[in-house]
């Protein structure tokens, strides 16, 4: 059976794990927003994706530009936040910047936060929608929190919490929230990463399009299901 063609919106499209998960929506059907800051290269990302894709601007860090992306799309069916900062690798708790905590948290935190409050309404009323954080294997209780850059594991570990709080609130509605570690991508902060973002891509549209009986308010590695 043919996927039911959806509207799609991934944060931080432009680029990386982002135009990944775009891309592969768009060559399954869906119509596609590739949503970042910089309003020209989504639009130019759009445009490389074809008929069905469309670029947006966005600060998901600014509750007015949130607002105007809205009215702008409109409802959306599956929402991807990926929009996301890592600023303080090599750092330690008791030596990191606080500014920079607070940076994090506005961004791979609220950001989420704000995307969630303003498009997750439409899919509870349309009985239907699928919402996907995008997490790290650095905000892994169960894996001891790896990784030394404190901020951004304390960010993806409240991503982790706010995940379980809005499956809770959507529960029977029609609309699977979820959290995903796609593990180590080859980007500009990790060129040594052997998985490609078509890779990662591949198991985060998975989560994006999950089955009505698929779970909700879990922590994904790749297609496993594994402890927060």
């Amino acid at each position: 059976m043919a996927e039911v063609c959806r509207t799609a919106l991934v944060t931080g499209g432009n680029r990386g794990i982002g135009y990944a998960v775009a891309a592969l929506l768009h060559a399954r059907g869906h119509r596609v927003i590739v949503a970042a800051r910089n309003g020209a290269e989504a639009r130019t990302a759009a445009e490389r994706l074809g008929d069905g894709a469309r670029g947006a601007t966005v600060d998901v860090t600014d509750p007015d530009a949130v607002a105007k992306l809205r009215a702008a799309v409109g409802a959306v069916d599956i929402l991807v936040n990926n929009a996301g900062v890592q600023l303080d690798w090599g750092e330690q708790p008791t030596g990191v910047e606080l500014a920079l905590v607070d940076r994090t948290l506005e961004v791979n935190l609220l950001g989420a936060w704000r995307m969630a409050q303003t498009f997750v309404p439409d899919m509870v009323r349309r009985a239907w929608g699928r919402v996907v954080n995008i997490s790290s294997g650095t905000a892994s209780f169960a894996l001891g929190l790896p990784g030394a850059c404190p901020a951004y594991s304390v960010s993806k570990a409240s991503l982790n919490a706010l995940t379980v709080l809005l499956a809770r609130e959507t529960e029977g509605t029609g609309v699977l929230v979820n959290a995903i570690n796609p593990g180590l991508v080859r980007s500009r902060m990790r060129p040594d990463a052997e998985q490609s973002p078509q890779q990662a891509a591949e198991h985060i549209v998975r989560a994006a399009t999950l089955p009505d009986d698929g779970p909700s308010g879990v922590f994904l590695r790749r297609d496993a299901v594994i402890g927060w």
